[in-house]
């Protein structure tokens, strides 16, 4: 028998090209002589589409494309995701289904058992969990067929009561085969292939594995899907953030040896290094940038370009991603901006050969502070008359995004995000957060990442000091602790949930931990009033992370 997967990216709701790329996949299949072909979890509409399905009308296009695929399927089977309704009136409306088609028919419907609801998934809002696990039988060899999270109920501590694969096994399947949406991020590719692995491992069947690709809105998906033989031994992993068609005739995949090899087991990960799987993080954000233009039918950019590291890295990052002549860089320099800056942000445009223009915003700002005077009552300089300068930068790009059409990019880092160091309306503002989800030294990796062949971004940009410039000689760490530290603490607080007593013994400084995760709490007002962030982290700001504004705890 030969497998195909194939690894692809869909737009969500977008049945007409979903359904043609679906097709070309089992056209292009079948001359290589597939027997099946494998596509990932709801592909049929795009994971994840959330409240459509709640519309009749949505569901109804579901099944129009499933009609239209099957039609395909004469001499090739197909298993495809999509929605299936769930005639039981008890629960749910629908299931969240694998749907294997052949001989122009649908041969059989697999539900998904275990719907993750925690971080980005919201499953169980809209799916009711299987009635029951059978195999699908195909020449001669019987599937297992599961969707994503069935396969992860595995270790010490499961999250579900039951696991399909423990059903399905005493039904002697010759392989298992799992169509999945997993998203990305920077440590996802060990944590999933030891997964499979374990999977492989305890049921001592090969498995089949089809991961889908590409970015919706705030949610990477890395591709990486694989085959396992029943040794546990990798027999192909297909690209990271790139389509793929691969085909494997399944009786060249070694067979179960008396004593597999023993594997290593998978460490939990419990420390930020700054540069680790920098490249993947790079790759997610390009991929990221790039989906969220294209599929929302976006042209192109424009952001701020200070002169400081974290513009530069977006600007590198979205003229990559976009093409250079698609990125407008705006320099807006304030009475408190140095020299230098400028000189920084101008050369940096220059080694990209990106348009780029210099607004200065003296007389504005000017104008503002004389407007505002008579009601000021001659208080003295504080946070007000520095967001002024913010909030009129924030105004001229969404005036130009207006008056041209651009998109703008918000350049804001996570620790920024994490410490409310950052001015609402103002550098804030955005319909799409590039680093949102990066730490400010892992900023600083991806700069020397850019840089690693020559020389783009200017190296006076990665070394000095950090600074919002919105007042006299101001430096980042005025009013943050030192982000080589800060970074540290927000990691153990933000994605590994450690409460202050836990950080604290890590031996950080006590006052320091009690100040910044005061910082944390007390901003998600600020956060709450976000562009959607590319998400690269276990543990990213916006839907994956919901905490109440006004909530007392630790604040």
């Amino acid at each position: 028998m030969k497998i195909f997967l194939a690894q692809q990216n869909y737009h969500i709701g977008n049945f007409e090209d979903n359904v043609a790329k679906i097709v070309a996949a089992i056209q292009e299949a079948a001359v290589d002589g597939a027997d099946l072909v494998v596509f990932s979890e709801l592909c049929v509409c795009g994971y994840p589409p959330r409240d459509f399905l709640e519309f009749e009308d949505f569901i109804n296009k579901c099944y129009k494309a499933i009609d239209t695929i099957k039609s395909y399927t004469k001499d090739v089977a197909v298993i495809v995701g999509a929605p299936c309704r769930n005639d039981i009136k008890e629960g749910k409306d629908l299931f969240n289904a694998a749907w294997f088609l052949h001989e122009g028919e649908v041969k059989q419907v697999i539900h998904k058992t275990l719907l993750p609801t925690y971080d980005v998934f919201d499953e169980y809002r809209y799916f009711e969990p299987a009635y029951s696990w059978a195999v699908i039988p195909f020449k001669d060899k019987r599937l297992a067929v599961t969707i994503c999270e069935d396969i992860w109920n595995l270790g010490d501590n499961p999250l579900y009561r039951i696991a399909p694969m423990d059903r399905l096994i005493d039904q002697a399947p010759d392989l298992m085969i799992n169509i999945s949406a997993s998203p990305f991020d920077y440590n996802a590719r060990e944590t999933r292939q030891a997964i499979v692995r374990e999977n492989v491992l305890k049921y001592k069947i090969p498995m089949f594995y089809c991961n889908t690709v590409g970015s919706q809105t705030e949610i990477v998906f890395d591709g990486g899907s694989v085959v396992y033989d029943a040794n546990g031994e990798l027999v192909k992993e297909l690209p990271y953030f790139k389509e793929a068609l691969v085909g494997f005739d399944l009786e060249k995949i070694p067979a179960l040896k008396e004593s597999p090899a023993a594997h290593p087991v998978v460490q939990p990960y419990h420390q930020l290094e700054f540069d680790r799987n920098i490249d993947r993080v790079h790759g997610a954000i390009v991929m990221g940038i790039r989906d969220y233009f294209q599929k929302m039918g976006f042209k192109k950019a424009i952001l701020g370009s200070s002169g400081g590291i974290d513009s530069a890295v977006t600007l590198a990052l979205a003229c990559e991603a976009l093409g250079k002549e698609n990125v407008r860089a705006i320099l807006m320099p304030s009475p408190y901006s140095t020299d230098h800056s400028v000189d920084d942000a101008v050369r940096l445009s220059k080694n990209l050969d990106n348009p780029h223009d210099i607004i200065r915003i003296n007389n504005i700002y000017e104008g503002f502070l004389q407007t505002l005077e008579p009601y000021f009552n001659g208080l003295p300089f504080n946070v007000a008359e520095e967001n002024m300068q913010s909030r009129i930068r924030g105004n001229l790009l969404m005036g130009l995004a207006n008056k041209f059409g651009y998109i703008l990019l918000n350049t804001s880092n996570k620790s920024e995000l994490s410490t409310g160091y950052g001015t609402l309306y103002g550098d804030m503002a955005g319909g799409l957060s590039v680093l949102g989800d990066v730490y400010k030294m892992q900023v600083y990796a991806l700069a020397e990442f850019i840089n690693r062949d020559e020389e783009i971004i200017p190296g006076n940009i990665i070394t000095k000091a950090p600074s919002a410039e919105l007042r006299p000689g101001q430096k980042d760490s005025d009013s943050l602790p030192d982000y080589t530290i800060l970074d540290q603490v927000l990691f153990q607080y933000i994605e590994r949930r450690k409460g202050p007593r836990e950080i604290i013994e890590m031996g950080f400084d006590p006052q320091l931990v009690a100040r910044t995760l005061k910082l944390v709490n007390t901003n998600e007002y600020k956060r709450n009033q976000f562009c959607p962030i590319i998400r690269v982290s276990s543990k990213a700001f916006g839907v994956g992370r919901r905490v109440p504004i006004v909530g007392k705890y630790l604040s």
